[in-house]
Order: structure tokens, then sequence, then C-alpha cells
């Protein structure tokens, strides 16, 4: 008998060789010269099929840089199971060198040194809470980390600063490479935070993002983050000379060369397309066409057998060469696959096992003997990753476990079809099971919204709803609110009335996330239901708060009156389970009713109550709140110096709690008031400082609000050119973000700043636009305040001769509205703004009727005025 090793037929790891791209090569080694010499961020999206080569491409390109101009590289890519944030979490992995097997201490105590040697200051300790919650590692917190954590939407504004002033950092000790790759696949949130970074990062980085065509039809706006810093590379087929370099290159092994019948048959079905090409190689050899007789691994020999070739059946789709590589599967490999495919394109060796016990009668004594079965498992799967079909991962995210990935999605999507629905449903309840008993399952997002899905599939829908509504709390809690969003939905969906008291809590956060995300009227929905089933249930704190969240919402649209109604039932039921601090929010939120409503006396009442409260309290944000809302109170009743001390006061205190929302807020407020002593140099200093520590935590639509007040700074200086750049600015950030409210304020500027150059055409389409948008979002406050601007501009001549009437009939709209709200200040305002332009305007200087009706109006507004004065001074 011979001792000789019988030839081996498993496919070989063979990977296309990068030919025919030699122009793709050198365009981006162009983008990173230029990121090199302009220290500047470039992005270079490759885009392409599965196989085309963008990774191969991506690695060919650092392969040929130069050593000494050699970036560091971080790579990154999305989880499997759609964790939100999950492209970040390999990123920082990758940045920090923090693998899953390394233990949870040794994790922060890499991670906190290699800040530490980024920044070298006292900020490590916040900057590595808020970059280790990207990564799953927590981090002691701190006075601030506590204070901002209390708002998740301020929390989830500075992680992005932070982790834009830290990259940033980086880049200063040496170039920074990203490759992100299988881009299409990554979850809102990360493409939302990779958004922000491409637009806003400064230095020498190059960010490569790899991507199918899916990508650009999802984010149709993709290609324009960045602007002209951000080229696409789009990878077609290689041409017919290059593919067949890259098939006669796969089969170099092959004994006295590859045989021209062989790369015929290769070069036919893969059609230019590396990967397929490289996928052919792995046909032959499955079907036998291919045999390695080499003695040793690194010196493969190939033996052809072209009477093989005669009879396989060479695939002419994708579709035929998957079957094809499924069908030389053994029942038992084929079995096996199967249940790796239920848990999905990731899988681990203990949930295998549990599956193949599924039908198998336990042991009466467990030992050693008993385990054979997981030998034999793991044997077979060594040979699929020797054949190409699984990857074995380095290390798991489960402690003691071994994590595999199919190689192939196309491979893993077509067997879970071949599974009957029956066996389905049993599988992914023994899936289930598994999970459940893994320690940081319910801990973590990913794993938690994996454990709801096999749930939901194993049709076990009440425990689904339970874990996917805690899913839910566990992305809110990342500051992910698209992720939570989907979460408590289908969550929310599944429950429907198994639960009321956790329905009621779902509706409740699911709330708050949907208010967070702007969709109002699906928020208005959530709590509407809550406040129903609180009030089924006697529950009158939650039903407080239901009210409490309605009102706020009518209140911001201008339903002042349903506003009030709901925010005093709130305060009603607050009152009776003595919620103290639901007591004080519900008073600030009248007294800021009764603020836009004109009527200052009582809001300044409202909300000294609930300073008082939260004194007693001792919650230093919500009395900076209150001080900041005391103070716009008395600017708007006249009473700039109590309006000045109130403000200053709230600014000093977030100084101290290191708020920068809130310091943006108080400034913005300070400099408004200077504006009102027409101090528009002080106004503007204070805007710009502002907008720098906006700019820096990097909120978009606060540092629109601040660019909007420097435009009206600047146009007080008869700066209008420059007024009109930060205006526009404010313009495109809005438009980006969809903050409609903003950007109409934005329009309203950017209208005065025309009329002040008399570009009366660009004028009436401003204010146009924004009254569009003012009536779109519902805000009767500033659509009154947009009429009267539209009235100046229409009187002004915006439309040209012989539309008196209609700048009379805006003015009108303004004042009914104004009326209709019960603001009487704004009412006199645009009383003002009425009587001005009859009083200036050629067409009514001989109308008598009209010019009694504005003497009459302006008195009108002046009483109102002195009365305001007098009721402030007392």
């Amino acid at each position: 008998m011979s001792d000789e090793a019988p030839p081996s037929t498993a496919a070989p790891l063979v990977r296309a060789p990068v030919i025919g791209r030699d122009g793709e090569l050198a365009f981006l080694k162009q983008i990173y010269d230029s990121a090199l010499a302009r220290a500047e961020l470039r992005v270079a999206t490759i885009v392409g099929p599965a196989g085309i080569g963008k990774t191969r491409l991506a690695e060919q390109l650092l392969l040929e840089l130069p050593a000494s101009r050699r970036p560091r590289v971080y790579r990154g890519s999305p989880r499997a199971q759609g964790l939100a944030y999950g492209l970040f979490d390999s990123l920082l992995r990758s940045a920090f060198e923090l693998h899953e097997g390394l233990s949870h201490e040794a994790s922060i105590v890499r991670l906190r040194d290699e800040v530490a040697s980024v920044l070298d200051d006292r900020r490590v300790g916040d900057v590595c809470y808020f970059l280790g919650g990207l990564c799953g590692l927590s981090f002691t917190d701190s006075p601030f980390t506590r204070a901002v954590t209390d708002d998740p939407a301020q929390a989830r504004l500075i992680r992005r600063a932070v982790l834009r002033s830290f990259f940033e950092a980086d880049a200063r000790r040496a170039p920074l490479c990203f490759v992100l790759d299988d881009l299409e696949g990554a979850d809102e949130d990360s493409l939302d935070l990779l958004t922000y970074l491409i637009q806003e990062l400064k230095g020498p980085i190059f960010v490569v993002c790899l991507a199918r065509p899916e990508l650009l039809s999802r984010h149709e706006r993709w290609l324009q983050a960045a602007g002209s810093r951000h080229d696409l590379v789009e990878l077609a087929p290689v041409g017919s000379v290059d593919a067949r370099a890259i098939m006669q290159a796969l089969l170099t092994p092959c004994e006295d060369g590859p045989p021209e019948r062989l790369l015929e048959a290769g070069l036919g079905m893969a059609g230019g397309n590396p990967g397929l090409l490289a996928h052919m190689v792995r046909i032959f050899f499955d079907s036998g066409v291919l045999r390695d007789v080499g003695e040793a691994a690194e010196r493969p020999e190939w033996r052809v057998d072209l009477e093989r070739l005669n009879h396989a059946r060479m695939p002419l789709t994708m579709d035929d060469a998957v079957a094809a590589r499924l069908a030389v599967l053994s029942a038992v490999e084929r079995r096996l696959l199967e249940h790796a495919a239920a848990m999905g394109s990731v899988f681990w060796l203990g949930g295998l096992v549990a599956l193949a016990r599924m039908d198998r009668e336990a042991p009466d004594l467990w030992s050693s003997k008993t385990e054979m079965d997981v030998a034999e498992i793991e044997r077979s799967l060594s040979e699929l990753v020797q054949r190409d079909y699984v990857l074995r991962l380095p290390d798991s995210a489960f402690p003691g476990e071994i994590e595999y990935v199919f190689k192939h999605n196309l491979e893993r999507e077509r067997i879970a079809q071949m599974i009957s629905p029956a066996a389905s449903r049993r599988r992914h309840q023994t899936i289930a099971d598994w999970l459940a008993q893994k320690d940081n399952v319910r801990s973590q997002e990913e794993y938690s919204a994996m454990l709801a899905r096999h749930l939901e599939l194993a049709g076990c829908l009440t425990r689904a709803a339970f874990t996917y509504v805690d899913s839910g709390g566990l992305a809110r809690a990342q500051y992910a609110q698209k992720r939570a969003n989907d979460h408590y939905r289908r969550g929310l969906e599944l429950l429907g009335e198994d639960d009321a008291r956790r329905r009621l809590d779902a509706l409740h956060d699911h709330g708050d996330v949907l208010v967070q995300l702007g969709r109002t009227d699906e928020a208005l929905a959530a709590f509407r239901e809550m406040l129903a089933l609180a009030y089924r249930l006697g529950l009158k704190g939650k039903g407080g708060a239901a009210h409490n969240r309605i009102g706020r919402l009518h209140r911001d649209t201008g339903s002042l009156d349903n506003a009030r109604e709901h925010l005093e039932h709130g305060l009603e039921l607050f009152n009776i389970v003595r919620d103290r601090r639901g007591v004080a929010a519900s008073h600030d939120d009248i007294g800021k009713l009764l603020w836009m409503r004109g009527e200052y006396e009582s809001a300044l009442e409202q909300m000294r109550t609930a300073l008082d409260m939260r004194k007693e309290l001792g919650d230093g944000r919500s009395i900076a709140l209150s001080l900041n809302n005391i103070g716009l109170v008395w600017r708007d009743h006249g009473q700039q110096a109590k309006a000045r001390e109130a403000l200053e006061a709230s600014l000093a205190i977030r100084r101290e709690r290191n708020d920068p929302l809130g310091i943006v807020e108080s400034l913005n407020a300070l400099g408004d008031l200077a504006l009102d002593h027409a101090d528009a140099e002080k106004a503007l200093k204070l805007f710009y400082e502002a907008h720098a520590i906006a700019r820096d935590v990097g909120e978009h639509n606060r540092i629109a609000l601040v660019l909007t007040n420097i435009g009206e700074a600047l146009l007080r200086l008869k700066r209008a050119d420059e007024a009109i750049t930060a205006l526009t600015e404010a313009e495109g950030l809005c438009d980006e973000t969809g903050d409609r409210l903003h950007l109409a304020e934005a329009k309203q500027g950017l209208a005065k700043a025309y009329l002040e150059q008399k570009d009366l055409k660009r004028a009436r389409e401003a204010i146009k636009r924004a009254v569009d948008l003012l009536g779109q979002v519902r805000s009767k406050p500033h659509l009154a305040i947009a009429l009267r601007t539209l009235g100046e501009v229409t009187g002004a001549g915006a439309w040209g001769d012989g539309h008196e009437v209609k700048a009379v009939d805006y003015f009108m709209r303004s004042i009914a509205i104004c009326k209709e709200i019960g603001n009487e200040f704004e009412v006199a305002k645009s009383y003002r703004a009425f009587s001005t332009y009859v009083f200036t305007s050629p067409a009514y200087r001989h109308n008598a009727d009209i010019q009694r009706e504005a003497r009459k109006l302006e008195s009108m507004a002046e009483e109102i005025f002195e009365r305001h004065r007098l009721g402030a001074a007392s």
C-alpha cells in the first residue's frame, strides 16, 4: 500500500491579483498626495458590485505607497447584526488594537493609554468615557459626563465632537487612513456620524469608503458630503485582455501551465469580474477538474483533468455558480450550513452544537465521551474553512466560544431559502434559548436585537416584543435614535395588549425618540396612546408626563390653546402624586407658553415658581435653564438690565458645569440683548464666541441659529455682503439637517440683506420661501413675524409697482395671527410696521382713510408698549 497522500480536491484560498486598475490606483494616489500636501481630509468612495475588487484595490494602494509616506491605517466595517454605531465599534477597535478576545479590563487600560498618548492632558477621562461607549467599554463617569448624559441629544452631539477632536489630534502625529468596507450595510446612525466627520474633520486624513451601488441609491446626497474633497471611483469589470491575465495568474500552479480550454471556461462565466474569476477556480476544484498534487502547501501544483471539464456543468450565471458550489456538499455539511444560516451571517460553535442536539436523546450520564459530536462539528467546520465556505474568526463576541462567518453571503442566502418554515421556527427557538444564556446578550444592543429577531421568527411574539423594547432602550442609551426607533416600533407592534405597563413605558420612550428625530405627528400619537393607557390604569404620574409631552409639542407648533390645556392638566396630575420635578417642569413649560402669548407678568410668575423649586431640588442644569428663560422674558418685556442679570447668571452656571450647548444658548441670548441696545459690535463678539463653541461641538442646528444672528448683526453694521455669506451658510446647514424652522429664519435674514442691497428679486424669493416653510411647520408665532417681514419686503417694491394692496394684506394677516395666539407685544410690532409702511408709501400718502387707520394703530401700538414698560417697572 502506498504511503503517498492522495491528491487534494479541497479548493485553495485564491485571490485575484490587481490587474487592469492602473488608472484607478493613480487617481487614488493623487487624492492621498493632496490630503498630505494640504493637510486636509479627503474622501474617496469606491463603488462596484460584489467581487469587482474594491477591497483588493484599497489594499494594493496602501502597499504601493512609499514607506516614508505611509499613513496609519484604521479599518472599519458594519457588524453583521446591524449594531448601532457598529461601523465605529470596529473602527475604534482597529485604532486601539482592541481584539475581542482581550478582557474588558485589559481593553480599558489599552484604550486609556492610547488616548493619553494622543491627548496628554486632563481631558483623558472624559474622552475615554465617550469613545469607550462606542466600542462597548464602560469608564468611570465624571460631573461633566453625568451632566450631559441627562440630555441624550446633547450627549450625542458632545460624543461626536469628542471623536472629531481625538482623530484630529491623532492626525497631527502622523497621517491617518480610514478604510471603511461594506458601507452599504452600515446602520443609519453610523452613516450620520460618518457624514458629520468627513464634513468637519481637519488634518491629513484619507477616508476610503468601499460600497456596493446600493449605498448611493439609499443616500442620494452621500457624494455631496465634504463637497469638492469627496471623489467617486466607480469600478467596472476589467477588459478581456486584463481578465485573461488575471485568470492566467490564478491558474499559474497548473502543471505545464493552464490549458486554453480551462482559461476559456473560467473567462466565459466571470465577465471580467475578478472575484468571479477566483470563484471559478474554486468551482474547478469542487467539480474535480483541478486537484492539488503538490508536496508542500507553499508550492502548490495543480493537476488538470480536462475529461472532467467535458462533463462538468459550468455555471452560466452567479446563481448557477452558487448552486454548483452547494451541490457538492455532503449531507452532513449541508445540514451544518443550514444550522449556521439560521443563526445569521455570523455564527458560533456552541449554537451549532445546540442545534445538532435538538432532536437527539440526552445521555443518561454526561461525560467527555458524550462530547464526540462537538469534535465532529469542529472537523466539518475545518473542512468548510479550507474549501472557502466559511471563515473562522480569531476572536469571539462570547467568551469561551468559537465564532465563524460565511465567506459568501449569496451562499448563505441560498441555503436559508432551502429550510422549511416548520424546521426554521424550531431552529430559531433553539438559537434564542442558547443566546439567552450568554452573559452580555441583555446588555449589548447588537445581541439583544439578535435575540429579539430569533424569538420573533420562533413565534414567541411577547418575549420578542419585550426584547425589542429592551434593545430600543440600549440603542437610546447609545444616542442611536434611528436604531432605537426601529426597535421600539417593532416591539410595540408585537406587544399589542399583552402587557399594559410595558407598553406604557415603551410609548413614553418611543415618543421621546420620535421628538428627537423631528417626527412630531408620530410622537403626538405615541403620547396620546400613553395618556389613554395611563388613564385606564389610574397612573396619574404617567398621565402627567403624557400631558406634559403633548403640551410641549402643541406649544412648539403654535397650537397654544391646546398646549395650555394639556400643560395645566399635567401640572394638576403631578401635584396629586407629589412629583416635584414634574411640577417644576410644568410651571416652566407654562411660563414659556405665556411668554409666547406676550403675557409676560404671568410668564415670569410661573418661571420664578419653577426656579424656586429647582433650587430646592439642587438641579443645576435646570436652574440655568430657568434663569435663561426668565432672562428672555425680561428682554421681551423691555427690562434690559434684569434680562442681562438673569442671562449672565445662567451663563455662569453653564460655564461652571461645562455645558457647551447651554453656553451657546446663553451667549446667543446675550447677543440678542446687545442688538436690542443697538450695540451690534458687542453682539457680534458674543455671537462669534457662541459660533466657535457650537462648531466645536458640531451641532448643526445651533451653528445655523448663531450664523443667522451673526448675519443680523452684520446687517445692522451695514456689512450686507458678509451678512449674506453667514446667512447662506446657515441656510445650507438647515437644508442639510431638514430643520425647516431655522431654515425659514435664515431665509428671513437673507430677505432683509437682499433688500438692503436693493436686490428685490432675491429678497422676494427668500421671504416667500420663509413663509411657505413656516406654513409647513405650523408655527404660528414664527409665521406672524415672517408675514410682517413679507409686508415690508413687498412694500419696498420687491414685486414691482402695483402691489401695495398685497403689502397691506400681509400686515393684516400678521396682526390677525398675533391676535389669534394672544401675543399682544407682537400685535403691537405688526401695528407699528403697518403704520410705518403707510406713512412712507407714496401710494397711500393722499388716502385719508388708510392714513387715519395707520395713526390709530400707531397709537394703539404705543399704548401697548407703554403698558408693558410700566408693568415691567412695577
